[in-house]
């Protein structure tokens, strides 16, 4: 009995390890990849690439931009952008995408409009939104919450598609109502895709955030990426985008801890 009972806990305690094992492998393995980035942009930048700055001015220069407050201003400014762009976004492309993904003629008359433009960049849109809707800030947060919005949808409507049918008519054979099933099989099932498809969201987001303060903006670190170029200053444009990459991140990792949590029940590799 005592060997069985041995054998029966000894699969658990590598498993239970496993987890806080490769969260440690993976930040060792992140810290050895910025190292990495830093001594090659180091030599580039010693040897000369196109004027490259290298690490200590870039730091140097966003010290500057920190010790007068533009820095904190300016990504005040852009991550306000974002999240309204990008919240607006997803709370529309959810509710879309369920109705697409759950009824055939939801989906027969949105999908063609939100097909035609996927295929059409968030940035041609740019002019259009200027005439229609002036210079200020909501042709900005607008161009923002498209480039969501197209990449929530999609995923959202797939994960419903996707959901496996055995499921839905299991639930159906057991007398659950289309209520019951679409609350308590679609939504958990589909949660996953509407997790990736708000971190592809976020990604789009911040990638539309430079063009979109193109539009008259007076703030912000595409703002000042822009003016930055117009006097060569390449230290300002690496902080800026250093800045960008920065608060990208770090929704996105908090997008992943918020995946982590709500599929707790899937399987991890």
């Amino acid at each position: 009995m005592t060997q069985l009972t041995a054998l029966g806990k000894s699969p658990a305690a590598p498993t239970a390890r496993r987890g806080p094992a490769r969260s440690r492998r993976a930040i060792v393995l992140n810290l050895i990849a910025v190292v990495i980035g830093l001594v090659v942009w180091t030599l580039l930048a010693t040897i000369g690439v196109q004027g490259l700055p290298g690490p200590l001015e870039v730091a140097a220069k966003a010290g500057e931009l920190i010790a007068d407050g533009t820095l904190l201003m300016d990504s005040l400014a852009s991550l306000r952008r974002v999240l309204i762009g990008f919240l607006l976004g997803t709370l529309l492309a959810i509710p879309v995408g369920f109705l697409m993904g759950w009824y055939a003629t939801a989906r027969g008359l949105l999908e063609p409009y939100v097909q035609f433009f996927r295929t059409i960049p968030p940035l041609a849109i740019i002019p259009l939104a200027i005439v229609l809707m002036g210079i200020g800030e909501v042709p900005k947060v607008f161009v923002i919450f498209l480039a969501s919005f197209l990449s929530s949808v999609v995923s959202t409507f797939q994960g419903v598609v996707d959901v496996d049918k055995t499921l839905i008519n299991a639930a159906r054979v057991l007398g659950a109502s289309d209520r019951t099933i679409f609350l308590k099989v679609v939504v958990p099932a589909s949660t996953p895709f509407i997790l990736v498809g708000m971190r592809v969201g976020l990604g789009s987001a911040w990638g539309t955030l430079v063009a979109a303060e193109l539009i008259a903006a007076q703030e912000g670190l595409g703002f000042r990426m822009q003016q930055a170029q117009l006097y060569y200053d390449l230290s300002t444009i690496f902080v800026g985008l250093i800045a960008i990459g920065v608060l990208g991140l770090l929704m996105d990792r908090l997008l992943l801890l918020a995946e982590r949590r709500l599929t707790n029940w899937q399987e991890r590799r």
